[in-house]
């Protein structure tokens, strides 16, 4: 198995470092969104004392243009803090901070589509959105080749992975239970994994959504930098008759989840039905062209270019569970989101149709509300 230099190093070396205390300091880890709108960047400073809320954190600022977001003669971009957490690296008393970037002028990056988001989510605040993303991904050697597979050829066929229990079903579970007690740590909202590279955060309400699943994703990718592989949240990583990698939206009003509710899931269905191009651009952060690598109607996803609704039906473009149908009342799920998207925009985007009942392919700006 191909893994980083990095991960071999002597891990109970670095222990007798970490233990050292820090003479009431407190290290404060910024993470953002870089340019590609797909990954992370973080860097450390230290503070006098230990923030205990998000304003106690001072804002802070990057090179630009290595982050394929600025030129290089202008380069300064600011760090905004936004929502803070435990470390589960450094650990407590020393903390995670996610940040929106700002340019120069303060105006917010190409990718801090959060911005936008949480100016749609304060204008719905009174339909108290709820959301969980599932989020799926691909562990790969350092090579790049699948965590698990052969060196030459293929793993068996799909089938005996999903939920999986044996050495021979599961590959990284270590990986996976590392990543789970992380974001416990953290006080991400994590609400369950699966052992075939998946994890669930939810429910969260409004822009807390896309907080808690950048942060989760940064903390996957720290872990899997200590065990010396590579996460991907590529859609389709291997072609050919292998499942795809999505992130699975799940959502609801307080209309929807109050009894009777299944007419208000059943009317959000219909606006989402009308708007699919639109929402197929937004979901992948290629403006629909890595989706429909994955959105072929085969392995468990819907065709790219219909839209299909449907209770237990996993082949669908939104599916409502079939408890819900017995109930009456709940939630839908849109499966359409790649696994790479960015969860501000998709979010954002189920709430301008559904409930700002916003039409067709532009958006509208509520700059003045």
């Amino acid at each position: 198995m191909s893994v980083s230099h990095s991960s071999r190093l002597n891990k109970l070396v670095r222990e007798q470092y970490m233990r050292l205390p820090q003479d009431g300091k407190v290290q404060v880890t910024y993470v953002w969104i870089d340019g590609s709108g797909e990954g992370v960047r973080c860097k450390s400073r230290t503070l006098d004392k230990e923030p205990k809320s998000i304003e106690d954190v001072p804002e802070w600022n990057f090179d630009g243009s290595s982050t394929a977001q600025a030129e290089g003669s202008n380069s300064d971009m600011f760090l905004v803090p936004v929502c803070m957490f435990r470390d589960p690296f450094c650990l407590d008393p020393n903390k995670l901070v996610l940040c929106e970037v700002l340019k120069y002028n303060r105006k917010p990056a190409e990718t801090n589509l959060r911005h936008t988001c949480k100016k749609v989510m304060d204008l719905v605040k009174d339909s108290h959105p709820w959301f969980g993303m599932e989020q799926e991904y691909t562990l790969l050697g350092i090579n790049g080749h699948p965590y698990g597979w052969p060196d030459n050829g293929f793993p068996g066929p799909q089938g005996p992975y999903y939920c999986g229990v044996g050495a021979d079903k599961v590959y990284g579970r270590d990986i996976v239970e590392s990543h789970y007690k992380a974001c416990l740590y953290a006080g991400v909202k994590i609400c369950g994994t699966n052992a075939e590279w998946e994890f669930q955060v939810g429910p969260c309400e409004g822009i807390e959504m896309g907080d808690h699943l950048w942060m989760a994703r940064f903390i996957l990718h720290r872990v899997c930098e200590d065990f010396g592989v590579v996460a991907t949240l590529d859609p389709k990583p291997m072609t050919g008759n292998w499942n795809g990698a999505g992130c699975h939206t799940n959502y609801s009003t307080e209309e929807m989840r109050r009894e009777g509710g299944l007419k208000h899931i059943e009317a959000a269905i219909e606006k989402l039905s009308k708007r699919h191009d639109y929402h197929i651009c937004v979901y992948d952060p290629r403006g629909g062209r890595d989706n429909s690598r994955r959105l072929t109607g085969h392995h468990e996803t819907s065709n790219i270019f219909e839209f299909s609704a449907g209770v237990a039906n996993r082949g669908a473009s939104i599916r409502i569970p079939r408890q819900v149908g017995q109930d009456g009342c709940g939630y839908f799920e849109d499966r359409r989101p790649a696994a790479n998207c960015d969860p501000y925009a998709v979010t954002e985007a189920i709430m301008r149709t559904t409930v700002l009942n916003e039409t067709g392919v532009e958006t509208k700006d509520y700059a003045g509300h």
